[in-house]
């Protein structure tokens, strides 16, 4: 009877505890953690303990029945269970059981076990949860970590755009600082004299990054605003100019603008041939092309004074390396059979203005000024020419130079049939500037020695043209060996100082011609 109502108290009070501490360890297992919390620790012991507790409950029933009394001190261990630790919270369940069947207060057997129990069922029931609190633990430690590491992926990123800013932050104000800061400039003393193009159509910001580019200044800030402020800068004309390095700003515009600082100019006339002429009755000298380059490279004054000399151009003009030359294409061939090498290049250096860098070699000068009167005889349409006259771009230079030496800008149109004329019935040209081209001394009229003398130029010695050019022809002179004026003209001559020029296809009319020339005098000779 006492048993069973032992037993019946037991689940009711069972029964009581699972009614106010019912617990969902499906729930708890679902819960989401997002906690940081350190997960709490779980000791194999207590979980041996627990196992033990729980066989010491089931085991209390069965003492009761049997009348055995519990043994003093500590509860007896499992068999092959490891010793278990006291535990000072009152809750050990040999411990209690022990004290109160020495104390002998009032407690029971059967009190005293069912409290054993109920402590024992509490312990077993935070076994169970353990599992559970375990899962949990580890999946709140992986979300952490992937937390952490996003925290410091986020700073990482963060830091990156903050040195990001700051770079250009301090980059901006640099440029803030050099906009509205006095731009760098030289103080002086200048330097040694270099050589700036400025090319055509070049603003002041160009000329600006050219002279900062060379030396002269020390920023293209400081020189365009020197430049902006000074109005003749419009008046700059492209070329080539010798402005002192590292100069102040203003010193270099000023140096820019004056007269004397434009170097590399050179103006080659009508007719002017490569070497140097003495005038048959004045004894003086006329300046050849090549003399000309000379003048025209020198750049500084006194003894700081560097120029090419008339030899070394000379001696450049007559290499064997057509290409550093400058020679074009469609007259390479003529110009390597030239007979004298020295001139060679007669004719390739047009009539005009031109603009050469003087602080190049002789070669590389005068490859420049071959290869700019190139293109410009290729402008006035010499390379599609030839289809009337029968003449090769070459061909149509010399006659050219021809007509520059023979005619006035209103003549050379007639001037350049008589030559086609000519050249088509394989009648001799005898022109005296082909005799004269060969002389160191010349003149208008020439003498009966000088046309006898069988040269590679003089046209009475032999039928057709000379080998090379005579002279630099003009735009015009060429325009008119390329469309020449219609006519049956086989002779012309011009009859008095003044230029006039009389045409005719009777030989007989030009015997008459050339007797009013003797009349006027113009055919005189100095000799």
């Amino acid at each position: 009877m006492t048993d069973r109502w032992t037993r019946a108290e037991e689940r009711f009070r069972q029964r009581e505890a699972e009614r106010r501490y019912r617990r969902n360890d499906q729930a708890w297992e679902d819960y989401d953690d997002d906690t940081t919390v350190i997960p709490r620790y779980t000791d194999d012991e207590d979980h041996d303990e627990a196992l033990a507790a729980e066989r010491s409950r089931r085991a209390a029933p069965q003492r009761a029945e049997r009348g055995d009394e519990p043994r003093r001190g500590r509860p007896q261990r499992a068999e092959g269970a490891p010793p278990r630790r006291s535990r000072g919270d009152g809750l050990g369940g040999g411990r209690s059981g022990a004290a109160s069947a020495r104390s002998g207060r009032g407690r029971s057997e059967r009190g005293g076990s069912r409290g054993e129990e109920e402590r024992a069922e509490s312990r077993s029931e935070r076994q169970r949860s353990a599992p559970s609190r375990g899962r949990r633990s580890r999946a709140a430690s992986r979300k952490a970590a992937e937390r952490k590491k996003r925290r410091r992926n986020l700073w990482l990123i963060g830091a990156l755009f903050v040195a990001l800013f700051a770079g250009a932050a301090v980059f901006a104000g640099m440029k803030v600082v050099k906009m509205f800061g006095a731009p760098e400039d030289f103080a002086g003393p200048v330097g040694p004299l270099v050589v700036v193009q400025v090319h055509s159509g070049d603003t002041s910001n160009q000329i600006a990054d050219e002279m900062q580019k060379k030396g002269v200044v020390a920023s293209s800030e400081a020189f365009f605003q020197a430049a902006v402020r000074n109005s003749n800068m419009n008046s700059v004309q492209p070329g080539y100019y010798a402005i002192p390095s590292h100069s102040p700003s203003t010193q270099a515009v000023t140096a820019l603008l004056g007269k004397s600082s434009r170097v590399g100019n050179l103006v080659v006339s009508e007719g002017r041939q490569l070497h140097d002429q003495q005038d048959v009755n004045t004894g003086s000298r006329k300046d050849g092309i090549y003399r000309k380059i000379a003048d025209a490279s020198c750049v500084g004054t006194g003894t700081n004074q560097k120029c090419i000399t008339y030899d070394q151009l000379d001696a450049a003009g007559a290499g064997a390396d057509l290409t550093a030359l400058g020679v074009p294409s469609w007259a390479e061939q003529r110009v390597r059979d030239v007979p004298d090498r020295s001139r060679q290049l007669e004719g390739l250096i047009a009539a005009g203005t031109w603009d050469f860098d003087p602080s190049g070699t002789p070669e590389q000068i005068l490859k420049q000024l071959v290869g700019a009167s190139s293109r410009s005889y290729e402008s006035t349409g010499l390379l599609q020419s030839g289809a009337e006259t029968k003449l090769n771009p070459y061909q149509t230079l010399i006659a050219a130079s021809l007509v520059e030496r023979e005619a006035l800008p209103q003549d050379m149109g007639k001037v350049a049939r008589v030559i086609v004329n000519r050249l088509e019935v394989n009648q001799p040209l005898q022109f005296d500037s082909t005799v004269n081209y060969a002389l160191d001394r010349t003149e208008v009229a020439t003498t009966d020695a000088d046309r006898g003398k069988r040269t590679p130029w003089n046209t009475y010695a032999m039928p057709g043209l000379p080998a090379t050019p005579i002279s630099a022809p003009s735009l015009n002179a060429m325009r008119a060996v390329e469309n020449p004026e219609p006519g049956t003209w086989l002779y012309f001559v011009t009859v008095d100082k003044q230029g006039t020029t009389l045409f005719t296809e009777s030989y007989s009319e030009h015997l008459r011609n050339i007797e009013k020339a003797r009349q006027s005098g113009i055919l005189d000779s100095g000799r």
